[in-house]
C-alpha cells in the first residue's frame, strides 16, 4: 500500500516538473526567441506589413482598403470618392461595422461560376460604372480599355494591389479631380509599381494604399 502511494507521489511530483518545465520552455522562452528573431530580422512583416503616413499607421501593405464618400441619405453603398485611386471590387463579401474601410471579418471569392447570372450582373455593372467614372473631357475609356482587376474582386476579396493597366486608366480621372498634371500622376503610377516577384514570378502590381499615400503628398504640395 506504501508503495503504491508513494510511486503514485513521484508520478505526480514528475507530472508536475514536466508541466512547469514545458510552461516554461514552450510557453515563455520558445515564443521570446521566436519574437525576438522576427523583431529583429523581419521587423516590419511581424509587425503586420504596416504603412505609416504623417507618423500614423494607416494600413497594411497586405490588405485592401475602399476609398467611399460618406453615406448619403437614403444610400445604403457609398459612393466612390473618385479623387483617390480606387481598389478592386469586393463584391459579395458582405459588410461589418468592426472596421468600416473594407469588410475584414467576411473576406473571399464571390464562388460564383462563369455564366452565373448575378456575376454577369455584377460585372457589366461595374464595367459601365469604371467606363462611366473615369472619363474625362479629354480622356474617353472604351470598354474593351477596362482591364479584368477592375470588375472583378480576388480570390481574398482583400487584394491591396491593382494591375498596372488599371491604374493608367484611372490618371486622367485623378489628375483632374485633384487639378494636377496627368504626367505628375503617371510618373507616380510608374513610381509605386511592383514587378515580378524575383524577376519572373507573378504580375506587377501597384499597392493603392501607397500610391494614394503618394497622391496626397503630391495633392499637398
Amino acid at each position: 500500500m506504501n508503495n503504491s502511494l508513494g510511486n503514485t507521489v513521484r508520478l505526480f511530483g514528475a507530472g508536475v516538473r514536466a508541466l512547469l518545465v514545458l510552461t516554461l520552455v514552450c510557453g515563455v522562452l520558445y515564443p521570446l526567441l521566436i519574437t525576438g528573431v522576427a523583431q529583429a530580422l523581419f521587423r516590419g512583416k511581424a509587425n503586420g506589413s504596416e504603412i505609416t503616413s504623417g507618423g500614423k499607421v494607416v494600413g497594411s501593405s497586405l490588405i485592401g482598403q475602399t476609398y467611399h464618400l460618406p453615406l448619403a441619405n437614403g444610400e445604403q453603398t457609398p459612393a466612390p470618392d473618385l479623387r483617390w485611386f480606387q481598389p478592386r471590387p469586393s463584391n459579395g463579401l458582405g459588410t461589418n461595422s468592426v472596421n468600416t474601410r473594407y469588410s475584414l471579418i467576411l473576406s473571399g471569392a464571390t464562388n460564383r461560376s462563369g455564366d452565373n447570372a448575378d456575376l454577369i450582373k455584377w460585372v457589366t455593372e461595374a464595367k459601365a460604372a469604371v467606363v462611366k467614372d473615369n472619363s474625362t473631357a479629354d480622356f474617353t475609356v472604351r470598354p474593351s480599355d477596362v482591364p479584368p482587376d477592375a470588375v472583378t474582386s480576388s480570390g481574398s476579396g482583400l487584394d491591396p494591389q491593382i494591375s498596372p493597366a488599371y491604374a493608367r486608366l484611372q490618371v486622367h480621372r485623378v489628375a483632374a479631380r485633384n487639378h494636377l498634371d496627368t504626367g505628375q500622376v503617371e510618373k507616380l503610377v510608374r513610381e509605386n509599381t511592383d514587378g515580378r516577384i524575383l524577376g519572373f514570378i507573378g504580375e506587377p502590381g501597384v499597392n493603392v494604399l501607397r500610391l494614394n499615400i503618394a497622391l496626397k503628398a503630391l495633392s499637398a504640395r
